[in-house]
C-alpha cells in the first residue's frame, strides 16, 4: 500500500510512514525558511471578529491530535458527495482535498493524475489510501501562502470542515490560486459539526443562511463563476445501495427515533479562464 509522501505545515515533502510524527519545532523552521508569499487583497471580508468566534478556543491541534477513525455523515449524504465528485472533476486530473481524513470520497473507479490530501492528523491521513501524499496545516492560523505553485489543480474539495474555518476569505483566495483556469472548487457540508469548534457564524445560523455564508466566501475572492448550490444530486450513484431489509430498519429507525437522514448541500463554483 502505497500513500506516496508527507508534507511539513509549509507545504514541503517529508519521508510518509503511518507513524509519522510532525515536530512542531521542524514545522517552524520550515515555515520561516520556506512558507510561501502571501495572496493579494482580499476583495472584502465576509465575518466580523465575532463571527470567527469558537467555543471552544484551545489550540486546535490539541483537539485534533488523536485520529477519529469514525463517519461523521451517514452512507447517503456520502453517496451524494461520491457522485457530485464524478460529475463534476474531470478524470485524470489533478484533486486537492482539503480537510481530508481516512477515508477518501472520491469515485473509486476514476483515475486522478494525483490526489493530494490536507488534515489536521498525520496518521488519520496516512490511513488514507486514495492520497498520493498529503499534508499537515492549521488553515486557521495559516489560511494562506501554501507550497503550491499556482494553477496546479483540476478541483479542491472540502467535505463537512468548511464550518470550522475561522480566516475562509483567505482560504478561499488561496484555493482560488492554486486552481487552474476553469478548475473546479466543491464544498459539501451538512447540519452536523463539532459544535465548540465551528464559528459563530455557523452555530448561529439555519441550513439557509449557511449556504448563503459559503455563496459569500466564494464572492469575496474575485475570480470565480457565480456559485452554484445543490440540494439533491441525480445520477446512478447518488444514493446509497441498501437491500430490502436495511431499508426497513432505517425506516424502523426514523419512526422510532425521529432521527432523519443527514441533509445535504454541495456550493460550488469555477475558476474563471
Amino acid at each position: 500500500m502505497m500513500h506516496g509522501s508527507v508534507w511539513s505545515s509549509s507545504g514541503h515533502m517529508l519521508p510518509h510512514s503511518s507513524e509519522h510524527h510532525i515536530n512542531s519545532q521542524i514545522i517552524s523552521r520550515f515555515q520561516a525558511r520556506h512558507l510561501a508569499p502571501a495572496c493579494k487583497s482580499l476583495a472584502r471580508e465576509v465575518l466580523s471578529k465575532p463571527q470567527r468566534m469558537k467555543i471552544d478556543e484551545t489550540e486546535d491541534r490539541f483537539f485534533y491530535d488523536y485520529p477519529r477513525l469514525v463517519k461523521h455523515v451517514d452512507d447517503g449524504f456520502i453517496a451524494q458527495v461520491t457522485e457530485l465528485y464524478r460529475q463534476r472533476i474531470p478524470a485524470g486530473g489533478a484533486v486537492l482535498d482539503l480537510c481530508s481524513s481516512w477515508v477518501s470520497h472520491l469515485p473509486p473507479e476514476v483515475e486522478y493524475s494525483k490526489v493530494v490530501g490536507h488534515g489536521m492528523n498525520a496518521a488519520e491521513l496516512a490511513r488514507n489510501e486514495r492520497l498520493d501524499s498529503f499534508f499537515v496545516r492549521n488553515l486557521n492560523r495559516e489560511p494562506d501562502g501554501w507550497a503550491v505553485a499556482d494553477c496546479t489543480y483540476d478541483a479542491v474539495i472540502c467535505c463537512v470542515s468548511v464550518q470550522y474555518l475561522q480566516q475562509p476569505e483567505r482560504v478561499f483566495q488561496e484555493i482560488h490560486r492554486v486552481l487552474k483556469p476553469g478548475g473546479v472548487a466543491i464544498f459539501t457540508f451538512s447540519n452536523r459539526m463539532f459544535y465548540g469548534k465551528a464559528i459563530a457564524a455557523w452555530r448561529e445560523g439555519n441550513d439557509y443562511a449557511r449556504v448563503q455564508l459559503v455563496k459569500q466566501y466564494f464572492q469575496c475572492a474575485e475570480g470565480f463563476t457565480v456559485p452554484e448550490v445543490l440540494k439533491q444530486l441525480k445520477g446512478p450513484g447518488a444514493s446509497a445501495p441498501q437491500n430490502s431489509l436495511s431499508k426497513i430498519l432505517k425506516d424502523l429507525l426514523v419512526v422510532l427515533t425521529g432521527a432523519l437522514p443527514d441533509p445535504f448541500f454541495a456550493v460550488l463554483s469555477y475558476k474563471e479562464s
